[in-house]
């Protein structure tokens, strides 16, 4: 898992002549992505020197970038950290990475299929399950248990 990539927002683009850009973030809060300094982006790095809240979109500075072009030229990236990077969990829950390429099962242990994603539409997450065949389905997480290695699914939403 230490080797996993995170990334916490994308540079959406220029916000005025100075070399501030704006966010689109992948974080929890602006708070999780204050938690840290740098970021890796392409195999550069890029240091926060400060982040604030906009009416739209959270706007960031960085040391490397200085004018209006170098945030355009920015336009994209995404922000990563290293997944150990990320505050350690508490019993019972997860960060939506660990899930992601899991095997599911159902309650027999007979494979179902492969986590391809972690969506929240606002009522709770919702995996998305990849079938041996190559179709994919929906299933919300709170019918399935999860663990280290797979995840079960509640067979009543098979």
């Amino acid at each position: 898992m230490a080797d996993k990539r995170i990334t916490l927002a994308v540079i959406a683009g220029a916000q005025g002549i100075g070399g501030e850009v704006r966010l689109k973030l992948f974080a929890e809060s602006l708070g999780s992505l204050k938690r840290h300094k740098t970021f890796e982006v392409g195999g550069k790095t890029l240091t926060l020197k400060s982040v604030r809240q906009t009416s739209k979109m959270p706007v960031a500075r960085f040391a490397e970038i200085t004018d209006r072009n170098g945030a355009e030229a920015w336009r994209g990236a995404k922000l990563t950290i290293p997944r150990d990077a990320l505050p350690p969990l508490e019993e019972g829950e997860y960060y939506h990475i660990d899930l992601i390429g899991l095997p599911c099962v159902t309650e027999n242990g007979d494979p179902v299929g492969e986590v391809i994603a972690v969506e929240n539409f606002g009522a709770g997450d919702i995996l998305e399950i990849r079938k041996p065949g190559g179709s994919d389905f929906m299933v919300p997480m709170k019918a399935a248990t999860t663990s280290e290695t797979e995840i079960t699914l509640d067979s009543d939403f098979l």
